[in-house]
């Protein structure tokens, strides 16, 4: 985490979408639109002027966003999903994470916005993957705070290491621990066991 005062700059690797159906919020938690190639977030506020005898006046629209999101097709269920908001007019409720900006909580900086699939693009070249363009109509304006991510996003965004053992319930690391610098271990190449 940066220092208060250190100045970082953010990275669009680091900047993912997240949706589930409005519908769903008491029962599913947001998960990860797999394989995202792009995201694009583009809030705006149209403005017009108007000459007086006094100077200008300016009045102000709503604010409007544009929200995209493009993937490689696949067939998990977030996939799908984008299709029943379209056909059906499902509302999702989606997030964009910054996991590179978090506060002294722990917390990572998202926006949250309810949306509803507006167009759903899907190009199909035979010597590339199948993709997906999809753009949301944005209903009311978006909204900025911190949140966790849960453990299973969390994995799925950056896997955890895993020892060779069996994973279960009660070690979900296969025995392994994930590397610390200040455990470097030694070139010691039988180690003596500790005593018992």
């Amino acid at each position: 985490m940066a220092d208060t005062n250190e100045l970082a700059y953010l990275q669009g690797i680091d900047t993912l979408a997240f949706f589930r159906k409005l519908s769903e919020a008491k029962t599913a938690e947001g998960q990860l639109m797999p394989w995202q190639t792009s995201l694009s977030f583009d809030p705006q506020r149209d403005s017009d002027t108007n000459p007086t005898k006094d100077g200008v006046v300016t009045t102000s629209s709503s604010v409007e966003t544009d929200f995209e999101v493009e993937f490689i097709n696949n067939t998990s269920r977030m996939a799908d999903m984008m299709y029943d908001s379209l056909f059906d007019g499902e509302k999702l409720e989606a997030w964009i994470v910054y996991r590179n900006r978090r506060n002294s909580a722990g917390k990572y900086f998202a926006w949250y916005m309810q949306v509803t699939v507006t167009e759903d693009s899907n190009d199909n070249d035979p010597d590339d993957n199948s993709t997906r363009d999809v753009s949301f109509a944005v209903s009311g304006t978006p909204k900025r705070g911190w949140l966790d991510l849960p453990t299973d996003a969390q994995e799925q965004i950056d896997y955890i290491f895993r020892g060779l053992g069996t994973v279960t319930d009660s070690d979900a690391t296969g025995g392994g621990t994930k590397w610390a610098e200040n455990d470097a271990g030694t070139n010691i190449t039988n180690p003596t066991p500790p005593e018992a």
